[in-house]
């Protein structure tokens, strides 16, 4: 299994503080990467500097074996990475079909094609095609955010939070759409709630005040009561 990504002691400031002090890991393809941590560790931050949104001061990120640590946020987004940002990021004031047709770079075949499956995946937003992405609820725009950023050929995904703020139900909707995305995408993660992130990780990093602790397959942190509540507050 390939590395699709590889980020190596990336370090980040904004304005003058000092968030990544040392964040490395990899992602290979097929799998979802998980990043855990308290809040304020660093895990939006690392996401936002593999986009080019905070760029790094140190360090380097590698995509499919070329450098884009100091590429802009467009350039990185049109080399095959898509986001999900924590707030969403959709627009209001247009419908849920004026949403995925701006998102798309290119409104062809396969892009319309990757719209239906995506319809396919979340439901709610075939049935309220029509309606304002400010007046769906919670769960609908985060299924639009996610729908958004894979309605291109991407071959990354990075999705933060996708479960906060949301109901249990809508929660096993969006775990069970991010499996099936995985079949066609690779994904990094950012995500608090435990029980979703080691239910659908491969793999997971450890950060902790913005430098990496710690790195492995998931199955192995959902045994490890010690890391669990040393540096996720679990147990």
């Amino acid at each position: 299994m390939s590395i699709l990504l590889k980020v190596e002691n990336v370090q980040t400031h904004i304005g003058q503080y000092h968030i990544l002090q040392g964040v490395s890991f990899e992602a290979k393809e097929g799998q979802v990467s998980v990043l855990l941590g308290r809040n304020g560790a660093g895990k939006t931050t690392t996401l936002k500097t593999i986009m080019g949104l905070t760029p790094a001061t140190s360090g380097t990120i590698h995509f499919q074996d070329k450098e884009i640590t100091k590429q802009a946020t467009h350039h990185i987004a049109s080399s095959g990475i898509g986001y999900v940002p924590e707030d969403q990021g959709i627009f209001g004031a247009l419908t849920v079909e004026e949403n995925l047709k701006v998102a798309m770079r290119k409104e062809d075949d396969a892009a319309l094609a990757r719209q239906e499956y995506v319809l396919e995946l979340f439901p709610d937003l075939k049935k309220y095609w029509k309606k304002d992405g400010g007046h769906l609820s919670g769960g609908q725009k985060q299924m639009l955010s996610m729908a958004r950023a894979f309605i291109n050929d991407s071959k990354l995904l990075l999705i933060d939070e996708p479960s906060k703020g949301l109901a249990p139900v809508v929660i096993e909707k969006v775990m069970e759409a991010i499996v099936e995305m995985k079949k066609q995408t690779t994904i990094i993660l950012v995500e608090q709630n435990f029980i979703m992130a080691s239910r659908i990780g491969d793999t997971y990093t450890l950060i902790d005040d913005g430098e990496t602790v710690r790195s492995g397959q998931m199955s192995e942190l959902v045994q490890n009561e010690e890391l669990k509540r040393q540096y996720l507050g679990i147990g």
